[in-house]
């Protein structure tokens, strides 16, 4: 059975990765699963200088979900170079850079600077971060800024550009097409969906900045639906993610229209749930009698 699927220029030996900001910057987790058997390690977010994150608390449980605000806290890029690349370069699988700025000339530098590294497997361009006060978010609901960010990284380097999409859109149709139209070879969906929790003794806000991204498997249906009409309107591949718990939460977010999945919140509680993913894949392919992983992907019966 073949499970490798091509995102870009970047090939992967098969479909799961981790999802940026739930996996550190991979040697967090170095102990606790064999990283070389994932399809990629995408590394939480960089920016061009050192980010020290928002207040605490920034993490709150709630039903089937998780809210967090940290607030992209982040080495800067020279201090990911310095700390954490010489690490990740010994991997056998890729290092997907998630990145974000609070310009789009930042972005486009920050690019720049990774392109020229040397050895990177392909950047994935934050644009919908909900819980930070510049950048983010802004650029991902904006149609022109979306495609200027875009296509301002695809000018500064030739590895391969993922788009991570917001949510928090009316329709992602125009907004997947933007990116596509501007040169990303990829859409990432979803981001954490804009959220918030409240202490009813004491009436205060249980996050410091008092709201935040919502994760984990209540806003699955969300990223499915997302993903489902992203991929009737595009032809670049999607990596789907949001509340993947199991192989069949994978396959599920495939049969959509994904061609790849990313396991995030679950990262926290089953650090060995990628693996699971992995696994259950190739279980599911045998079960129906499956050559390859495309084979699943956009299956969906959907009357039209």
């Amino acid at each position: 059975m073949n499970l490798s699927v091509q995102i870009g220029k970047l090939k992967l030996q098969n479909p799961v990765m981790v999802a940026s900001g739930t996996f550190g910057y991979g040697v967090e987790y170095a102990q606790l699963l064999d990283l070389n058997q994932l399809g990629a390690v995408v590394v939480k977010g960089i920016r061009l200088d050192p980010v020290r994150g928002n207040a605490t608390p920034r993490t709150v449980e709630v039903a089937s979900g998780l809210i967090n605000a940290i607030g992209l806290q982040g080495p800067g890029v020279d201090g990911f170079i310095r700390k954490y690349w010489p690490f990740l370069k010994t991997l056998k699988v890729p290092t997907i850079i998630n990145l974000w700025g609070t310009t789009v000339e930042e972005y486009a530098e920050v690019a720049r600077r990774f392109d020229a590294l040397g050895g990177v497997g392909a950047l994935e361009l934050n644009v919908s971060c909900p819980n930070i006060k510049k950048g983010g978010a802004q650029f991902g609901t904006d149609l022109k800024l979306l495609a200027q960010v875009v296509a301002d990284c695809r000018k500064v380097t030739k590895l391969p550009l993922i788009t991570k999409m917001s949510p928090n859109v009316a329709s992602i149709a125009p907004f997947a097409r933007a990116a596509e139209d501007a040169g990303s070879d990829a859409l990432s969906i979803m981001n954490s969906y804009p959220a918030m929790a409240i202490d009813i003794e004491t009436r205060k806000p249980k996050l410091a900045n008092v709201t935040g991204g919502l994760t984990g498997p209540c806003i699955k249906p969300i990223a499915i639906k997302l993903v489902w009409e992203a991929a009737k309107a595009v032809k670049i591949p999607i990596i789907g993610m949001g509340g993947i718990q199991n192989a069949a939460d994978a396959i599920e977010f495939m049969v959509a229209g994904a061609a790849a999945v990313a396991v995030g919140t679950a990262n926290f509680y089953e650090p060995q749930t990628p693996l699971q993913v992995i696994a259950g894949i190739r279980e599911f392919m045998e079960k129906h009698g499956l050559k390859d992983v495309d084979e699943i992907t956009g299956s969906v019966a959907v009357k039209k």
